[in-house]
This record gives C-alpha cells, sequence and structure tokens, in this order.
C-alpha cells in the first residue's frame, strides 16, 4: 500500500512540474538571445548546424567562447530535427527545465518533511530574479543547474550513481559547470566531516575516489580535445573580451579586488535579495541561543560553498562575474530563510515579506549609468516588445539597419538573436554612424553614453516599465556662410 501511494506521489509531483514547465516555455517562445547567449547559443550553435553538429573544429575564432560547446550541440540537434528558430530554441530548454524544478523539489524534500510547508518552500525559492530569468532565456545556466542538484541530491541520499551522472555532465556544459563540480567536492567532504563527523581520511574511499574519477572523464577529455585541437582553453587569443589577469601594479590588483568584493556583495543582495540576507543574518545573532543549529548546518555549507571556487576566482580577475553564476547559492539562502521563519511567531507575515521582496526585485530598473545584471532579472522582458517596435519602425521609415550601431548584445546580426533568418546585422558603435539603435539594457560605458548625449537625439522612443529602446540620429553640425 505505501509502494502504491509513493508512486501515486510521484506522479502527481510529475504532473505539477510538467504543467509548470509547459507554462514557463510557453511564455517564453518570443523571448530572443540575450547577453552571451548570443555567442554560447546561436553564434556558436549556428555554425555547427551549418557545418556538423559535433564539428566542434568549426566554429570560428571570433565566436569561440572557449567553453563546451554543450548549448550550441544541443540546438543544433534540435534545428536539425525541427527547423531553426526560437520556439525550437526554447522548446530544447523544456526538459532542462522540468527537471531543474523536479531536482528542486527533492532539494527541499530533504530538510522539510511536511506536505503544505514543501509547498510553500518551493514557491519562495523558485520566485529568486535571477532563477526566474534564466527559465525564460535559452541559456546554460538551467542545464548545468539541473546537474548541479542531481549531483547534489546524490550526495544527500547517498547514491553513487546519480551523482557519477550529474558530475560528469555538469563538468562539461561550462567552464564554471568544471568549478560547480570543484565545489560539489568540497560540500561531500564537508558534510562527510562536519556533518557525519567522520574523519577525512575515511572519506578518500575506493569507491569516492573511483566516483569522482569516472566523473572526470567527460571534462578532462573535453580540455585534452582543446588542448591538441585548438591550443588554447581560456584566455582567447585575440582577447575579444580582454585579458583577465592584466593588472598594471600590485595596487591596481588590490583595488580591484576591492571593487570585486563590493560588486559580490551588491550581486547577493541585489534584486531584492537583501531582505533575505538580512533576515538570515538578523535571526542568527537574535535568536543564536535558542537555535539548533544542526538544523541548518547542511544548508550553511551548501549555500557558503557550492559557489566558492566561482567566486574566488571572481575576486581575483579584472572583470567580475555575473549575478547568474552564484544561483546555487541564492536557492540554497532562500530555502534557509524560509526554514529560520518557525524561529518567530509571525511566520505568515515574515513569508509574505520575504516573497513579497524577490518580486518586486524584477521591477528593479537602475540609472542608466549604473551597470546592471539584465540577464538576471524579469526587468529585461518589455524590452523584447520595444525591440520589435523599433525595428519595424526602421523597417516602415526605410532606415537602413545594416548602417546603423548598436551595442551589445544587439551589435549582431537580427537572426543571431530572433533566429528568424534575417541576416540583416547592426554594426558597433563608434561615434561615427548617423543612426543609433539605443537601449538602456545594454549598459554602455559612461564614455559612450557621454557621446550620445552630445551627438545624438532620439527621433522615435518606445519606453515601458523604465525599460527605453530609442532611435537617435547624430546631429547635423551648423555651418555659416561666408557671405
Amino acid at each position: 500500500m505505501k509502494f502504491i501511494n509513493k508512486n501515486l506521489k510521484g506522479i502527481y509531483k510529475g504532473l505539477i512540474v510538467f504543467i509548470i514547465s509547459l507554462f514557463i516555455v510557453s511564455l517564453s517562445l518570443k523571448i530572443g538571445m540575450f547577453w552571451d547567449n548570443v555567442l554560447f547559443g546561436s553564434e556558436m550553435g549556428i555554425s555547427l548546424f551549418q557545418n556538423g553538429i559535433f564539428k566542434w573544429n568549426s566554429i570560428p575564432l571570433n565566436s569561440d567562447t572557449g567553453h563546451p560547446p554543450f548549448l550550441s550541440s544541443l540546438l543544433a540537434i534540435g534545428w536539425t530535427l525541427f527547423g531553426k528558430s526560437l520556439s525550437t530554441s526554447h522548446w530544447m530548454m523544456f526538459p532542462f527545465v522540468f527537471g531543474l524544478l523536479w531536482q528542486l523539489c527533492d532539494f527541499i524534500d530533504f530538510f522539510i518533511k511536511e506536505k503544505t510547508l514543501k509547498l510553500w518552500a518551493f514557491i519562495l525559492v523558485i520566485s529568486d530574479p535571477t532563477l526566474l530569468s534564466q527559465f525564460v532565456l535559452v541559456n546554460p545556466e538551467i542545464i548545468q543547474l539541473f546537474f548541479f542538484f542531481l549531483a547534489l541530491n546524490a550526495i544527500l541520499r547517498n547514491s553513487i550513481y546519480l551523482k557519477i551522472i550529474g558530475l560528469s555532465f555538469l563538468g562539461i556544459v561550462t567552464y564554471r559547470g568544471m568549478m560547480l563540480c570543484g565545489g560539489i567536492f568540497i560540500i561531500d567532504i564537508l558534510i562527510h566531516t562536519l556533518i557525519k563527523k567522520r574523519k577525512i581520511i575515511a572519506f578518500f574511499s575506493r569507491s569516492v575516489v573511483l566516483t569522482y574519477s569516472i566523473a572526470a572523464i567527460p571534462a578532462c577529455l573535453y580540455l585534452i580535445w582543446r588542448i591538441i585541437n585548438k591550443g588554447w582553453i581560456i584566455s582567447h587569443p585575440l582577447e575579444i573580451w580582454g585579458n583577465a589577469w592584466e593588472f598594471s601594479s600590485i595596487q591596481d590588483f588590490l583595488l580591484n579586488f576591492g571593487r570585486n568584493m563590493l560588486v559580490l556583495g551588491h550581486q547577493f543582495t541585489d534584486f531584492g535579495r537583501i531582505i533575505l540576507m538580512l533576515f538570515i543574518l538578523i535571526t542568527f545573532y537574535i535568536k543564536r541561543k535558542q537555535i539548533n543549529w544542526k538544523e541548518y548546518n547542511n544548508l550553511l555549507i551548501i549555500a557558503a560553498f557550492s559557489t566558492i571556487i566561482i567566486y574566488f576566482t571572481s575576486l581575483l580577475i579584472k572583470n567580475t562575474m555575473g549575478h547568474r553564476y552564484y544561483i546555487t547559492s541564492y536557492l540554497s539562502f532562500g530555502l534557509l530563510s524560509f526554514l529560520l521563519i518557525k524561529e518567530y511567531r509571525m511566520k505568515k507575515f515574515l513569508y509574505i515579506g520575504l516573497l513579497t521582496s524577490l518580486l518586486l526585485g524584477n521591477f528593479i530598473v537602475y540609472p542608466d549609468s549604473f551597470a546592471q545584471g539584465w540577464d538576471s532579472s524579469l526587468a529585461h522582458l518589455p524590452y523584447w516588445e520595444l525591440r520589435k517596435k523599433g525595428i519595424e519602425y526602421m523597417d516602415e521609415n526605410e532606415l537602413p539597419i545594416t548602417e546603423t550601431a548598436s551595442f551589445f548584445p544587439n551589435s549582431t546580426s537580427i537572426d543571431n538573436i530572433d533566429l528568424n533568418g534575417d541576416m540583416r546585422s547592426f554594426i558597433a558603435f563608434t561615434g561615427k554612424e548617423k543612426l543609433v539603435f539605443y537601449s538602456n539594457v545594454y549598459n554602455l560605458s559612461d564614455y559612450n553614453l557621454k557621446i550620445l548625449h552630445k551627438n545624438y537625439y532620439p527621433i522615435k522612443s518606445f519606453t515601458r516599465r523604465n525599460v527605453k529602446v530609442q532611435l537617435m540620429k547624430k546631429i547635423t553640425p551648423i555651418t555659416y556662410s561666408n557671405e
């Protein structure tokens, strides 16, 4: 009877997760390739689609990110089977959206036993703005999050085979996936020593060494292939994205390190997460004598160490990594904040406050001069309709797109973003172009903003929820006659 009930619960759970996944993907079909995914998805994917799905050598150098072409290969397979389009690309994400939601349910199940509380915890956890944004974009984040939580749940439940599967695939999604594998390894050791109170030497048993050795094979094979065939791994030979380790002096490094610490702190508290983080810190302080710390140690370890290799790397390099790189920590802190609610009497009030702070985080739009993680909340959603209107306006008024400047990630072909076969391409902004296609989602430098404000004026603007798209024209200098 218990077996039948368990199967029924699994069916109900699968049906609910399936419906949620279907709903997410269905609402995302018109959202184009965004930010790094123009490279990871469309540019690399189109090359493989045209030349052969597994002909990774065919990826042009200026489109080669160095990362394993997991997403691009997946998209190329989908386009080959169902045709190249945005819809196909989003539907190729469906299994991973479903898989991630399922794994998050299992993750929450490990810490919460009451059925109703599981549901409310699930809602709070998946309401993180950065996770919500990844759900609606075609990107490698959802893929590696699925494999991360598959491996993590395997550790929590002592499943060797699922751990191998999760880690094997996680290591070949991106280099960041490899870093997350390192985080999983550290979590595994800390749970073994700090939670289970066992000696560290006992951790390195034959089965554990064999598990991690087998799981590392795909990533190692890719790195070997890359060194043999490409001759480089991370530092792009053309330095298209700059040199991450280029510092003029020790002082320059220390100043950059300090700035990166501030940015990292901002990322963990951005888009409404500041309320959750403050709630956790305040609770740990004022309730420190009555808290049963054993209930929270697992989550604290997961939240702090899942992305430890990523944020230490981010502190050391020239340019910091994006908000989305720390989603595993965000979600763990989200679940931790939910568990801490029980330490108070006003449980419903606190829950509503935490949930509201996350949902409202999607409406945060900073001034144009402040760089925003546009792919890390749903604030970018209005952009897609505004961008479409801007392009339609240009076509209706016969304004040449191929002579119009724009900025990353829009300074590329329309096809690379919309996957619609329109090969017309915006050009990179130099300040000499007569027309500019501008949006505040492009995160312009102060220098380029100054040029735009000084030398250009808007001839058409589209605005919605503080997101704007403007077609701008260069100011014609007034010439005076000598007569």
